[in-house]
């Protein structure tokens, strides 16, 4: 059941470019600093939040442009699209692409209230 778009990077993001990449998400486009100015602390180094910004390009998740030789990062794949995917992979993965065995982990697991549980049914009713 992977979900695969021929245009979208087919590698899996590590912690760290996944928090980059949420920084570059919420803000639409970045410099380094502003991506350092939102992270928490112990801030890693402008050099590191560089390298990895450049491997998140070179994988092809993300563009820039330039501006002399400061560099404007934006997503070249939503957040939409590599939740998508990702998710897709964790059920093909951990559930043998099942749904219901997907829920049925979370709810032996008490990770779902009642609250959410009505909400579940009620969002699979309308579909």
């Amino acid at each position: 059941m992977v979900i695969k778009n021929a245009d979208m990077p087919q590698q899996e993001l590590t912690k760290a470019e996944l928090e980059m990449m949420q920084v570059i998400w919420d803000k639409e486009k970045v410099l380094v600093h502003d991506i350092l100015d939102v992270l928490p602390e112990p801030k890693p180094a402008y050099n590191t939040v560089s390298t990895i910004v450049r491997i998140l390009e070179q994988k092809g998740f993300v563009g820039h442009k330039a501006y002399g030789r400061t560099y404007e990062y934006f997503a070249l794949v939503s957040k939409e699209e590599y939740t998508q995917r990702y998710m897709a992979t964790v059920l093909d993965n951990f559930f043998d692409g099942s749904l219901s065995r997907l829920v049925s982990f979370f709810s032996k697991q008490e990770s779902i209230s009642a609250g959410e549980q009505a909400e579940i049914i009620k969002m699979l009713n309308k579909k």
